[in-house]
């Protein structure tokens, strides 16, 4: 029961920064995109909103249906 789409740990939902679009694989910075915020969007849902911690970046992606719930509902207390 996965997701075909995420780029990031189910579990700690860090991901790693390699794409400049989504899927290229182009971008050279390849640090880790820590988690720290979500946004609700009408149509995606739950969507994660990362920090590059190498180069400051932010990049968004959709969450997935199993994603770790508790570490989300966490970030939305971010807001």
């Amino acid at each position: 029961m996965g997701y075909s789409c995420r780029n990031h740990c189910p579990n700690c939902l860090y991901s790693k920064h390699v794409d400049k679009n989504p899927g290229d694989r182009q971008e050279e910075c390849h640090g880790m995109l820590e988690p720290i915020g979500i946004e609700i969007d009408s149509k995606k849902g739950y969507v994660i909103i990362f920090k590059c911690k190498k180069c400051g970046k932010i990049r968004k992606n959709k969450a997935a249906k199993d994603d770790n719930m508790d570490l989300i509902i966490k970030l939305s207390c971010n807001q």
